[in-house]
């Protein structure tokens, strides 16, 4: 598992840790990841073509084969539950609404979670001088992660989980998403923009809290837990790779690799 310690990387250690506390898996093995420069290292970027972590190699594939790599959070989950035959129904109806879950996390929740994470944490220091409190993006984020709250709130009003009535890769994709809320609210605060309080939403809030207290979840949040950098003053050259790559840039690393081959 090429991974680092955030709410993307998370969800692939926590279905790990609850295979393995299942019986499915003994171990993995963790490839530490430091996102303002391993994730653009050539060797990597044949492994993650988008140059983000998480990404997994397997070496012992279903088929027999030769070891497969996997890049994108939910391609990972959805490819481990498969494997093993945990954490998402085999078929039918069950397994469809799982993967509506799991789909609804990776196109709407993380993102949007991701945006109010920038927004809160790092571009205050990216654009000191010109940064705003209360300004239109940091609204629009928080107004959508807040509304996807209220998603997830009308969601566990029908069912225990949000795939259904079982535990499934849909919560592990959700849920890390879920829990820097409360830095959300505090630090949007601070901008003028109060993130979404949990306690205004009873069932997602008891949903949290029972995702929360597994072992094995708190096993995958933990893991590389000295590693964590949210809200840590940035480094310039770091800051520079994560967050102002773009077409010119990435065609020069394309350059650079053609240059060494």
């Amino acid at each position: 598992l090429y991974y680092a310690p955030t709410p993307n990387g998370w969800k692939i250690s926590i279905l790990l840790e609850e295979l393995n506390a299942a019986g499915a898996i003994d171990t993995y093995k963790v490839v530490p990841i430091r996102l303002d420069g391993d994730q653009f290292r050539p060797e990597f970027l044949e492994i993650s073509p988008n140059n983000r972590m998480p990404a997994l190699i397997d070496y012992s594939p279903a088929d027999g084969g030769d070891q497969l790599s996997v890049f994108e959070s939910g391609a990972i989950l959805m490819y481990l539950a498969e494997k093993y035959n945990s954490f998402m129904p085999a078929s039918g109806r069950g397994k469809v609404k799982v993967m509506e879950w799991v789909f609804w996390q990776v196109g709407g929740l993380g993102p949007m979670a991701g945006q109010v994470s920038h927004f809160v944490n790092y571009a205050p220091q990216l654009e000191p001088e010109t940064f705003s409190k209360a300004n239109y993006s940091l609204i629009r984020y928080m107004g959508e992660f807040e509304r996807l709250f209220s998603v997830m709130e009308r969601q566990l009003n029908r069912t225990k989980f949000l795939g259904g009535d079982e535990y499934s890769i849909a919560d592990m994709a959700a849920f890390p998403w879920c829990l820097p809320y409360r830095r959300y609210m505090t630090g949007g605060a601070d901008l003028g923009v109060p993130g979404p309080d949990m306690a205004n939403f009873p069932k997602l809030r008891e949903w949290f809290l029972a995702i929360k207290g597994r072992p094995a979840v708190q096993a995958g949040i933990d893991l590389g837990k000295d590693k964590r950098t949210f809200g840590n003053k940035l480094d310039p050259v770091g800051a520079r790779q994560m967050y102002f790559q773009n077409g010119s840039t990435q065609r020069n690393e394309l350059g650079k690799l053609k240059s060494n081959m």
